[in-house]
C-alpha cells in the first residue's frame, strides 16, 4: 500500500475516534444537562466512543464534504446549504436505521427509543432528530471538519500515524473489555 493511501486511512481513522468521542459527549450532554435524566455511558463499548457517530461523520465528509464547495442557486439564492442539510439528515436517518438494526441483531435492542416523538418509525428513527443531525451536519462540515482537516495537516504525517495506531490500540483494547471480559 503506498504512503499517500496508508496516510489517508490514519487521517480517516483519527477522524472516525474523534467524531465517535464528539457523539458521545453530545449525547452524555443532552442526557445529563437538556433532558437531566443522569449520567449514563452513551456509547457502546466501555470508553466514551459512540461509534455510529464515527461512521454517519465519515459518510458525510465522503458523501458531502466537496460537495458543500459547490455553488448551486435557485432563483439567484445559493442553496448549497439547504441541500447539504437535507441529504446530510437524510444520510444520518438511514446510519441510524441501519444501526438500530445492527443492534438489535448484535445485543437483542438498541440504545434509544423516539417513540415520545412525532413522526417515528418504530422508535427507531424520528423528525426531531434528523433535523438536529441536519443542522449538526450543516456545523460540522462548515467550521468543525476544516479546522480538524487544518489540525491533522500540522502534525504532520509522523505524528499522524502515531496518534492513529495509538488509538486504535485504544479501541482495540476498549472492544477487547467490552466484549470478552
Amino acid at each position: 500500500m503506498n504512503k499517500i493511501i496508508r496516510h489517508k486511512i490514519n487521517e480517516y481513522f483519527i477522524y472516525f475516534i474523534l467524531y465517535s468521542n464528539i457523539g458521545w459527549l453530545y449525547e452524555v450532554f443532552l442526557e445529563t444537562v437538556i433532558y437531566r435524566w443522569g449520567f449514563s455511558n452513551r456509547g457502546t463499548l466501555t470508553g466514551p466512543v459512540c461509534v455510529i457517530y464515527g461512521f454517519g461523520a465519515l459518510l458525510i465528509i465522503f458523501l458531502f464534504d466537496k460537495f458543500k464547495n459547490r455553488k448551486i442557486k435557485f432563483k439567484g439564492i445559493k442553496i448549497t446549504p439547504i441541500l447539504v442539510f437535507l441529504a446530510s439528515a437524510a444520510t444520518a436517518t438511514v446510519v441510524e436505521l441501519a444501526g438500530s438494526y445492527i443492534m438489535e441483531f448484535t445485543k437483542g435492542s438498541w440504545d434509544w427509543n423516539y417513540e415520545r416523538f412525532a413522526f417515528n418509525f418504530q422508535g427507531r428513527i424520528a423528525l426531531n432528530p434528523s433535523i438536529r443531525f441536519g443542522i449538526g451536519a450543516i456545523v460540522f462540515l462548515y467550521i468543525i471538519h476544516p479546522l480538524f482537516k487544518k489540525l491533522i495537516k500540522k502534525i504532520g504525517k509522523k505524528h499522524t500515524r502515531i496518534l492513529s495506531v495509538v488509538l486504535f490500540a485504544i479501541l482495540a483494547a476498549d472492544i477487547v473489555f467490552t466484549f470478552l471480559i
